[in-house]
């Protein structure tokens, strides 16, 4: 946006009054120099000069800005603005766009995710280009959605219970789970703290010999839950997979169903077929995929959340993709519409998700209360 601000003086510094030698003047008799020769540069203007009391003060001007109107248009069109929502902001159309699209999302659901993730949605005519934003051509614009800060998920309590409830099914849970998330959404987990502990090996094999002991290993496989430890096991992986459902639905109304409708929900909130424009991310310079939208790990300060906090420190440091990235001609209502739903597909995945997240965090609170009540007694 270009803003043009009221008159204001120059920035060329003023220099001091140029200092003129005394010239020849006539005197009246009095001694008070003659007027004559004395003239005006423009005679006198009797009309007042108008006022400018009420009018702008500022102009704005939105570069492409019929490309933000497009855009309006077709939120309109999907029933999220009303001349009543356009009046009320101020018939801005950048106000009026942000207002639509959070309208969409639902308060309640934005306030549950700014409680468990940092997301920012942004809409833009540019694209990050060999580290520079360029205008995206063929009037395009672009919905992200970019991660500033991971969600944390404490999975090992939850799965310990369903395992105790029916053998195999916390590990049904989790690669259920597991398989939901990859598909839309940039997760660290067991998975990611294994890779980052082969790296650790090779470079210590790689060093020199009288550096080999300062290297310190997660020993990530020892964090993980026996369950999960054995399912790793290609024959075992592949046999919990085909039980998994399974063994699902056998316990979805037991005592700890409500967490299973809710994985349900999330499987099936994956498997909604949309399709993004890969090319735009694609085409752009990012050195690295999407921060992670959550850490899943089984404990407190576990071997897990440990690797995360070692590449943690390193992540912020790229430039890294969306979390989300679409773009389309706002012009074409089909294109208009077909944005909207992935990223309302996202924003409904990551409401599940996070209300699953805070209703095992109550469901451990309570165990924990329970637990110090029967000890204290």
């Amino acid at each position: 946006m270009q803003r043009i601000h009221r008159t204001r003086p120059n920035g060329v510094r003023s220099h001091k009054p140029v200092q003129r030698g005394s010239g020849p003047h006539a005197s009246g008799a009095n001694g008070v120099t003659d007027a004559t020769g004395v003239a005006l540069l423009a005679p006198a203007f009797a009309q007042a000069l108008p006022s400018l009391a009420g009018l702008p003060t500022e102009y704005s001007h939105e570069f492409r800005a019929e490309l933000v109107y497009d855009l309006c248009a077709a939120l309109v069109r999907e029933g999220l603005g009303t001349c009543e929502s356009w009046k009320e902001c101020g018939e801005s159309v950048l106000v009026f766009a942000k207002h639509a699209i959070m309208r969409a999302i639902g308060e309640d659901r934005w306030n549950l995710l700014q409680r468990n993730v940092e997301y920012h949605l942004e809409i833009s005519d540019v694209a990050d280009r060999e580290g520079f934003d360029e205008v995206m051509g063929d009037g395009q614009l672009a919905i992200t959605v970019v991660c500033g800060g991971s969600g944390y998920l404490k999975i090992g309590p939850a799965i310990e219970a369903l395992e105790a409830e029916s053998p195999g099914l916390g590990a049904a849970f989790y690669w259920t789970l597991t398989y939901a998330l990859y598909r839309l959404m940039r997760v660290y987990n067991h998975d990611d703290a294994l890779q980052y502990e082969e790296r650790m090996q090779e470079y210590a094999e790689q060093d020199h010999e009288e550096n080999k002991g300062q290297y310190e290993f997660p020993e990530v496989e020892k964090a993980l839950p026996e369950c999960i430890r054995l399912s790793l096991q290609k024959d075992n992986h592949d046999r919990w997979n085909l039980g998994a459902r399974r063994l699902l639905l056998k316990h979805g109304n037991g005592r700890y169903g409500s967490w299973i409708k809710r994985l349900r929900k999330l499987q099936q909130l994956s498997q909604i077929r949309v399709w993004p424009t890969y090319s735009f991310i694609e085409q752009g310079n990012y050195d690295s995929p999407p921060l992670p939208s959550l850490l899943v790990a089984f404990k407190e300060r576990d071997a897990i959340t440990a690797c995360f906090d070692e590449e943690g420190q390193y992540m912020l440091e790229e430039t890294s993709e969306p979390a989300v990235g679409v773009a389309f001609h706002p012009q074409n209502p089909e294109e208009a519409r077909q944005a909207l739903r992935i990223v309302e597909r996202f924003v409904l995945f990551n409401h599940e998700l996070f209300q699953l997240v805070e209703e095992l965090q109550e469901w451990e609170k309570s165990e924990n209360s329970h637990a110090d009540t029967h000890l204290n007694r």
